[in-house]
């Protein structure tokens, strides 16, 4: 027996859609330090005020440090709540980076003043929620709520990283923020891995394992 597929009209679908959709407020989510071989990962969600718009949110990535700077400033002030939040290098190495990802998306969610009724996070992954939640490829680009979380989160994580380089300096944290430089690679091969790298990465799992074997020699 042949199954006939039904065709459902396309204004049918697009109005079966917007059923997800619910009135209140609207958070939006990004993460920054994924990529980074030492450091956590940071979330920020961000709940915009329409009184108050925010001139200039975008992708943090096209943003310049001091451009950054002044947009923090202006969006802690302006949006109607906001939180920051971390998953530890300890988190990562055990969970893996997606998860640690997601546990500080969904901390940072928790840590908002007001509960938002839809999330809009930055990607194609969503954390567990008990509210709605829309993933947004390039969300950091589209969605203003979005951008100035990737902006909160970025600051952030650089500023941490300028903390980390007082504790560390041979490591050039202030430079290439964690990421797998060749000045970071070099730092890493002439001096090993400091507490705050990530174990499980591979450019930092392999200087651990030189170290083991030269310490048992």
């Amino acid at each position: 027996m042949t199954v006939k597929k039904r065709n459902i009209p396309s204004m049918t679908l697009r109005q079966a859609k917007l059923l997800w959709d619910v009135p209140g407020l609207i958070a939006g989510v990004d993460e920054a330090g994924r990529g980074p071989l030492a450091g956590p990962v940071v979330a920020a969600a961000v709940i915009l005020d329409e009184l108050q718009p925010i001139k200039g949110l975008t992708d943090s990535k096209k943003l310049t440090a001091l451009k950054r700077e002044r947009l923090y400033d202006e969006i802690r002030a302006k949006a109607l709540c906001c939180s920051i939040a971390e998953a530890s290098v300890e988190e990562i190495d055990r969970l893996n980076i997606l998860q640690a990802t997601l546990l500080a998306m969904q901390r940072a969610i928790a840590g908002l003043r007001l509960k938002p009724s839809k999330v809009l996070v930055d990607g194609n992954r969503i954390p567990k929620l008990d509210m709605l939640a829309e993933a947004i490829v390039k969300g950091d680009a589209l969605v203003p709520a979005i951008s100035a979380a990737s902006i909160l989160a970025k600051v952030h994580r650089d500023r941490w990283c300028a903390d980390l380089h007082l504790r560390y300096p041979l490591y050039g944290f202030d430079a290439h923020k964690g990421y797998g430089t060749a000045q970071h690679l070099a730092a890493l091969q002439a001096h090993g891995a400091c507490p705050e790298h990530r174990s499980t990465f591979a450019p930092v799992t392999q200087v651990l394992a030189s170290t083991r074997v030269r310490q048992n020699a």
